[in-house]
């Protein structure tokens, strides 16, 4: 399957006012990016499998969901997310605790993620090229 070049068929949402003017910028901006974690480590016709690797303070920036998918947490640690709905969740992982997501046609989600634990927070993530939206394209320089 081929990645979608035209994030236009999505209508993505207006950063939330009362995040500073650094996150509203960052969010407006990586909107329909498709890199899901730190490195893609395998892409088949079916699947690409992403590995997320973050040192304590470290974050990985808005990115989009759009493809059906799972993560499963290698190591344990906590972790905040900004999401587009304006929510903030803070939550502790332990190893083994996986979560899965499916999305309509024209659905997705957008967040980011900041390890705030003491120790590196490891994620696997799988997504779904057969889902109900084309995949997102990737900048490979990124």
């Amino acid at each position: 399957m081929t990645a979608s070049d035209d994030t236009a068929s999505y209508d993505w949402p207006t950063p939330p006012e009362a995040w500073p003017e650094s996150l509203r910028r960052e969010f407006a901006a990586r909107a329909g990016n498709g890199q899901v974690g730190s490195r893609l480590v395998s892409e088949t016709d079916r699947v690409r499998v992403w590995l997320l690797s973050l040192k304590p303070g470290e974050r990985i920036g808005f990115h989009t969901h759009v493809l059906d998918y799972f993560w499963t947490a290698v190591t344990g640690g906590r972790a905040r997310s900004h999401y587009a709905d304006g929510r903030v969740a803070e939550v502790t992982y332990a190893p083994g605790d996986t979560q899965h997501h499916r999305f309509d046609a024209s659905a997705f989600m957008i967040h980011d993620l900041e390890n705030i634990g003491e120790t590196e927070l490891v994620f696997t993530t799988v997504e779904f090229l057969d889902s109900a939206n084309p995949p997102l394209r990737l900048d490979r320089a990124a």
